[in-house]
């Protein structure tokens, strides 16, 4: 078989386990789901569906039950939708990327708030000398800098139109 017809069929399962999961179930455990993706196995006769579970481990551990439980309607399901000579038997599995990365981004907004101080420190003498010299009526920007500034839109512009600077756009 080949990589894009598994591909293919990986994402089938991952879209048709996520819509029955969503929509299909009514099982009172199967709740804050999120369904990553799916590996399906050269002979396609089984398949892994990664999920994210949000929730105490107590949770998560109810969650895996309902949805171990309710694997035979979810085959079915997908038996509709695939139509190959075998359905894959699903075995799910917790992904904990998603909590890694949670707790990684809690532990850097501890650590940012001690940077941040030390930054606004530096950052308000450089802001002070910018106001005083717009209360002053001059220009925060040289007229050099203005200049050079103008001439990198118009470049950026004429690169989004896929032309050179000095060419003309075509006429529409």
């Amino acid at each position: 078989m080949t990589t894009r017809r598994l591909a293919k069929a990986a994402e089938a399962i991952r879209e048709t386990v996520s819509t029955t999961v969503l929509f299909g179930l009514r099982d009172p455990r199967v709740k804050n789901v999120t369904i990553l993706r799916a590996e399906a196995a050269p002979d396609m006769r089984t398949a892994k569906v990664y999920l994210s579970i949000m929730g105490t481990p107590k949770e998560q551990s109810l969650c895996m039950h309902g949805l171990e439980s309710a694997r035979g309607y979810i085959q079915a399901k997908l038996a509709d939708r695939l139509q190959t000579k075998y359905t894959p038997v699903l075995t799910f599995v917790l992904d904990p990327g998603v909590k890694r990365s949670i707790e990684a981004s809690r532990v850097l907004r501890e650590v940012m708030p001690a940077a941040e101080d030390e930054d606004d420190e530096e950052d308000f003498g450089e802001e002070d000398a910018e106001d005083e010299a717009a209360e002053d009526g001059e220009s925060a920007v040289s007229p050099g800098d203005a200049r050079e500034l103008s001439g990198d839109l118009e470049q950026s512009e004429a690169d989004a139109e896929g032309l050179d600077a000095d060419d003309e756009p075509p006429d529409r």
